[in-house]
């Protein structure tokens, strides 16, 4: 079998470059001139028409220069998705400063570190997690200057606490900033923290240029968002993921995007899909394999006529065929998956509308380059599992302050993903897990995800994670933790049984733990590092029981 070259780009000569001259803010701006009077955003608390967004981003850019802060100072994000989200991450960058978007999820102390890292010099926050912000402030280790805080849902609240300014108030007292700032399309422009699923999270810096390209290449060519979408995503904006989904690719085209504040729960987001919130219907919904796996189990689960969706979107781990599968023959339409990640910003690899081939991820995103390499660093044979590395314009500029790691992901044009892949004949790409999950059994390769895609076909599992385990004699062999639909029982021999009919033998899980729950990022993905560390502990703990 011969080695396999590269996947091309496909052809993205059409898309104009951004010109040497490029404000992201003031690009979206001018993207809805014509569109003024229409919902930009609803969320639990109201509207926001195009109109009131470019004045707001633009008052909020003026405020933030007469505070003090100076152009590429940043400015930590700390905010439920809202309204005011929008205005204050554009707003920043309207001013040329940097916004540092965060997890609303987090610690004192992980904010601590965040503001520390960042040297922030400004903090927008929601009134609902000045909280959290004051444990981190307390914490020390970093002076903090301007403190906005976002009170849409607790108007006429206590007073702040001095200091403190309210950005509604701050916004009515500020005329709009009349020019943006002269940025190109290279220089800095948010930073996303990765999910820190080891470790201390990284400080991705990304472009003005970068959501550019992905709201061309990936919104408008392969999702095909129109004006007249309204577009719902579970996935937070302080996500890579759901900042494409509910700011670049909505706003790019003049669509309406609903937010929602509170977790994405399958009742809180029936009832959006409803339109029993904000009075729309989203027509495109983004989410997660997770999230959709407990909303087709909920009770409660919509019918096909009693929604307005079009197309659904997933990513943020592999979407098993079968679930993509009950999605489609439940509701008539196509779950499109794809794999993104902070770094690229958004999804570089995806099955499209029409070109649908669920378990696999798809084929490349226009404009961008696959390629997968073995433990050599050359190019793997069709078929046989491979590292995969990405090339594209949309990759982020480093890791702040961590060169060694920004040199070992951003490899010249190419960026290591750390997952790795197979292709397959007709060039699309299977999922074959994360490069430090990949598990060698018997001197071969076992995909963790292979083996959770076939134990969720058994009708009485919901959800199931699977790690390697170090038997008697320290070699590695699969060990699954189940979660259980309601009410239903199936054993672990039954389970076992069920995997060797469908996998090679030596896949099948050699233990089964049943479990309530699996431990997630914020984004639902499995934290399967967080199981090994159970299993350590238990470990140890057994050891100490007979005082080895």
């Amino acid at each position: 079998m011969r080695a396999a070259t590269p996947t091309p780009a496909t052809d993205a000569a059409q898309v104009p470059p951004p010109g040497a001259v490029f404000n992201f803010a003031d690009y979206l701006i001018g993207c809805n001139q014509q569109r003024l009077g229409k919902a930009a955003y609803v969320d639990d608390q109201g509207a926001l028409s195009f109109g009131d967004l470019a004045l707001r981003i633009r008052q909020l850019a003026g405020a933030l220069l007469a505070q003090g802060l100076r152009r590429e100072e940043r400015v930590l994000l700390l905010m439920h998705d809202s309204c005011d989200w929008p205005v204050s991450f554009l707003g920043a960058m309207y001013a040329g400063m940097v916004p540092v978007a965060v997890n609303t999820l987090l610690t004192a102390e992980d904010y601590a570190y965040m503001l520390q890292h960042s040297r922030a010099q400004a903090v927008m926050v929601s009134e609902a997690l000045l909280p959290a912000l004051q444990a981190a402030m307390a914490l020390g280790g970093h002076e903090l200057g301007t403190v906005v805080v976002s009170r849409r849902a607790t108007a006429g609240a206590a007073a702040l606490p001095q200091g403190m300014l309210a950005l509604d108030a701050l916004l009515a007292q500020q005329a709009p900033l009349a020019k943006c700032a002269q940025t190109s399309p290279d220089d800095p422009g948010f930073w996303l923290y990765s999910s820190g699923s080891t470790g201390k999270p990284k400080g991705t810096l990304h472009s003005h240029g970068n959501p550019y390209w992905t709201a061309q290449l990936y919104g408008r060519q392969v999702l095909g968002i129109t004006e007249q979408d309204v577009c719902f995503s579970a996935a937070k904006l302080f996500f890579a993921y759901g900042l494409g989904n509910a700011l670049s690719f909505p706003l790019s085209v003049g669509a309406t995007t609903l937010l929602m504040a509170e977790r994405p729960t399958p009742d809180a987001t029936f009832r959006r899909w409803l339109g029993q919130v904000g009075g729309v219907r989203p027509t495109i919904f983004f989410g997660a394999p997770t999230g959709f796996a407990g909303m087709l189990a909920a009770p409660n689960l919509p019918a096909r006529g009693d929604v307005a969706l079009r197309m659904a979107s997933s990513a943020g781990e592999a979407l098993p065929s079968e679930l993509g599968e009950r999605f489609s023959a439940h509701f008539g339409l196509e779950l499109i998956d794809g794999i993104g990640s902070t770094e690229m910003l958004h999804i570089y690899l995806s099955n499209r509308p029409g070109k649908v081939r669920y378990g696999t991820t798809g084929w490349p995103v226009p404009g961008y380059e696959i390629a997968l390499r073995g433990d050599d660093g050359q190019a793997v044979p069709d078929g046989e599992t491979g590292d995969l590395y990405i090339r594209g314009p949309s990759a982020a500029l480093m890791y702040w302050g961590n060169r060694e790691k920004s040199r070992s992901t951003f490899q010249g044009a190419w960026t290591q993903s750390g997952d790795k892949y197979v292709r397959n004949a007709d060039g699309s790409y299977t999922y074959s897990g994360r490069s430090d999950d990949m598990l060698k059994v018997s001197g071969i390769y076992v995909s963790p995800f292979e083996v959770e895609a076939t134990l969720i076909q058994h009708p009485a599992v919901l959800e199931c994670a699977v790690i390697g385990k170090p038997d008697d004699e320290g070699l590695i062999k699969t060990k699954a933790f189940v979660v259980l639909k309601s009410g239903q029982q199936v054993d672990e021999a039954t389970l076992k049984a069920f995997v060797k009919d469908r996998l090679a033998p030596y896949k099948y899980p050699r233990s089964i733990d049943f479990i309530s729950e699996l431990p997630k990022t914020a984004t639902g993905k499995i934290q399967r590092f967080r199981l090994r560390e159970l299993e350590s502990r238990a470990l140890k703990a057994c050891l100490q029981r007979h005082g080895l």
